[in-house]
């Protein structure tokens, strides 16, 4: 490694695992054999992120708060279609936030759910379908707006790409899992069209996705995305399981995973960004990410005036349902 470590963050980190492991296992000496296994995790296998200046040409392209369309503002136009780019970029977005997925023969698609239920006129697992099945589907079906975008198709990775690129968007690759997959397609375009170097971020909620990225192209951004108690609540507030015994587990997993998140799992996956839901986001959390050298960007910022806050207080960047008025969230 020949980057700096922040150490202030990483000592309270291993100083927390040393505690925490002499308190559980009244050992001192295999309190310290698992501290000092993670240092030495962290040290060997740490990848190192892009520059810093880069890193923020990409988050605040033109030098100011991004304004970045959800799923290519989702509000606004039908979800992850190529309609929804053109309209993003038509209302003053500076990038557009896509859904990554996969047929059932391998083709990279764009759609946020397991299933086409929700958006299209179509039924099935993605990964049941085939690129020409899907391709029979209406993704504005079910949208508000469905009368003005007939005739849309859900579009594969590539065309999302270009329709981004023509009109000088900045992308942020959302990636629900299948990280083996999802490297194999990314990386090829990256290649192919070497200006998204400059113009993209990989993200996802999968540590395992980035870091994979991250490993094949050392540099390709990458951003971790971060919801809290998201193992044991729905993005409306509303449990998961009805179980109290599962719920209260997957709350411990939560209070697991966001201290990882905060504490090393961003070191360790060498990203640039830090993603995260906007509720839990404010001028000191912004300070403290921007001193370790990550850009903050929440989501999903829906109001005038928390739009306000975001680009006059916090200048952060920010992701949105919608460029031309106040909405609910998407979920």
């Amino acid at each position: 490694m020949v980057w700096t470590w922040t150490w202030p963050g990483l000592l309270a980190a291993f100083s927390t695992v040393l505690l925490a492991a002499l308190v559980l296992s009244r050992s001192a000496v295999l309190s310290c054999l698992l501290t000092a296994g993670l240092y030495l995790v962290l040290r060997l296998f740490s990848l190192e992120p892009a520059p810093v200046q880069r890193a923020q040409l990409v988050v605040q392209p033109r030098g100011n708060p991004a304004r970045i369309a959800h799923r290519g503002g989702g509000h606004d136009a039908p979800e992850n279609t190529l309609a929804a780019i053109r309209q993003a970029a038509e209302n003053g977005a500076t990038g557009v936030e896509i859904d990554l997925g996969f047929t059932a023969d391998g083709i990279p698609v764009l759609m946020h759910d397991d299933t086409v239920d929700r958006t299209t006129d179509g039924s099935g697992n993605l990964n049941s379908l085939t690129f020409a099945d899907i391709r029979k589907f209406n993704p504005a079906a079910k949208h508000r707006l469905w009368r003005d975008y007939r005739g849309e198709k859900i579009p594969t990775l590539k065309e999302a790409v270009l329709e981004s690129m023509h009109y000088d968007l900045t992308i942020y690759f959302d990636v629900k899992g299948d990280a083996d997959k999802a490297v194999a397609a990314l990386k090829p375009l990256y290649l192919e069209y070497p200006r998204l170097y400059n113009t993209s971020i990989v993200c996802s909620f999968m540590p395992d996705v980035v870091y994979k990225m991250k490993q094949a192209d050392r540099n390709v951004l990458t951003a971790l995305t971060h919801r809290p108690w998201s193992f044991s609540y729905f993005g409306d507030g509303k449990p998961r399981y009805t179980s109290c015994w599962k719920h209260y587990f997957m709350m411990m997993l939560d209070v697991i995973l966001d201290w990882s998140m905060h504490n090393f799992l961003w070191h360790f996956c060498g990203v640039s960004a830090f993603l995260v839901q906007k509720n839990f986001v404010s001028q000191e959390y912004v300070r403290q990410w921007s001193s370790k050298g990550i850009q903050v960007v929440a989501w999903t910022v829906n109001t005038f005036a928390e739009k306000m806050y975001y680009e006059n207080v916090l200048q952060a960047s920010y992701i949105t349902d919608s460029l031309v008025e106040d909405c609910d969230p998407h979920f």
